[in-house]
């Protein structure tokens, strides 16, 4: 079996990316919070917002002494706010388990919050040269065309093929070069739609394109529908302008975020929380996309039957955008309340 390791690193010297803000370090910090922010987005997306948490929280130490509304909104809009609330519990972790300093050990690295096997390895093989395999979604791809490899990587079988693939690919020397080599190839070359196969140089030997098969490999999930859910979210000003928000359970859709408040139907008037509410308008509705179903959001504007507002208790508050309150919002809530400010 044919591996293809010398081949790409002769490639990434001249075509990969070299000067990435997480690159050229050996600080485990810094690397790990680049990999839990690329999975599932894009380089040049999370480039802004890597260099906003760095420049605020430059330590494991600092990233653990931060409040989670600290954390999430420096995430808002990034998505995928699991990885923030895992992050933000694993430096904690790391904090007082390991004084700060990132474990260098494979399984205790593992054991932290939001942290797999592919990335516990990347960490590892860039901060300290061991030799792990990394499996990214980027991996896969190019393993799976080179060996033509049937079957959607979802399935336990075939992921272990590919584990096995990666694993005979990693050399015992220069693993981290390796590892940032196979990443950007298939970040830039063997991309998911139109891979550049007539640049590439692994095409003489790739079965999937010798076979005409590039455009079929990897083989996607099997299709099914996403359902669709219904939620009315009401937007409640007060006579300062402000919106009122809510903050949600830690765990979940948009956990630790805070949003207005949703309810399944609509009557009027609305008590809420002891807040009399009348309801003005209704709104276009609004349509968003998690990975596992769709959500329209039907925007109701609402204002308090009366001047009286109590104070807020802890998981609620009075918003006002473009105010220094530095709280977590969904990116879809930042926009509903950018439009009806």
């Amino acid at each position: 079996m044919k591996s293809i390791s010398n081949t790409l690193l002769t490639w990434h010297a001249e075509h990969g990316r070299h000067d990435l803000p997480w690159q050229n370090t050996q600080d485990a910090y810094r690397i790990w919070v680049s990999e839990i922010m690329l999975q599932q987005t894009q380089v040049a997306t999370v480039i802004p917002y890597y260099q906003r948490f760095m420049q605020r929280f430059p330590s494991i130490v600092d990233l653990a002494n931060a409040s989670t509304d600290e954390v999430l909104h420096l995430w808002t809009g990034l998505g995928y706010y699991a990885r923030a609330r895992n992050l933000h519990k694993a430096a904690q972790l790391v904090s007082t388990e390991y004084e700060g300093k990132f474990p260098t050990d494979f399984e205790r690295v593992l054991a932290l919050p939001g942290i797999g096997r592919s990335t516990a390895g990347a960490i590892l093989s860039f901060s300290t040269q061991q030799r792990f395999p990394i499996l990214d979604g980027n991996v896969k791809r190019v393993l799976s065309r080179f060996y033509e490899v049937e079957g959607w990587y979802g399935k336990k079988a075939v992921e272990n093929t590919l584990w096995e693939l990666a694993d005979f690919n990693t050399p015992d020397q220069g693993v981290h070069t390796y590892t940032q080599a196979i990443m950007d190839f298939g970040a830039t070359l063997c991309t998911r739609s139109k891979p550049s196969c007539s640049q590439c140089p692994l095409s003489a030997h790739c079965k999937a394109y010798a076979n005409g098969r590039t455009a079929e490999l990897p083989h996607g999930k099997p299709k099914t529908a996403k359902p669709t859910k219904t939620t009315y979210m009401l937007l409640i000003k007060n006579a300062n302008d402000e919106f009122y928000l809510q903050q949600n359970p830690p765990s979940g859709i948009w956990g630790g975020l805070w949003c207005p408040p949703q309810v399944e139907a609509i009557t009027d008037p609305i008590t809420l929380n002891s807040l009399k509410l009348e309801v003005l308008q209704t709104l276009p509705i609004y349509k968003h996309t998690f990975s596992h179903y769709h959500l329209q959001i039907t925007p109701v504007m609402c204002r308090l039957k009366s001047n009286t507002q109590r104070t807020a208790e802890s998981n609620e508050t009075w918003y006002r955008l473009g105010s220094e309150q530095e709280f977590g919002l969904a990116a879809p809530v930042k926009k509903l309340l950018a439009k009806y400010a």
